[in-house]
């Protein structure tokens, strides 16, 4: 589910803390979950919602249906951003 474009590489953001990004939840993430609303971000940009086995099907529905879903990644894969 690879959506970038020719002209440009999609960039996912860093991320800190790795904690599933689901309401309550404080399970570790396996997923990273790459998004984004064309009408605020720019087309390469990648939000990233992390989330964990239980609850990546969960984010990754409420992102498909408004159209913002862009890829879903294994945790590995994301850059970390420095503690």
């Amino acid at each position: 589910m690879n959506d970038s474009t020719p002209q440009q590489q999609a960039t996912p953001d860093t991320v800190g803390e790795l904690v599933c990004s689901a309401r309550g939840c404080r399970e570790a993430p396996a997923w990273g979950v790459l998004w984004n609303n064309p009408k605020l971000h720019t087309p390469e940009r990648r939000k990233v919602w992390l989330a964990c086995d239980g609850h990546r099907e969960h984010l990754s529905e409420y992102l498909r249906v408004r159209d913002f879903l862009r890829d879903v990644v294994p945790v590995d894969e994301l850059v970390r951003s420095e503690p």
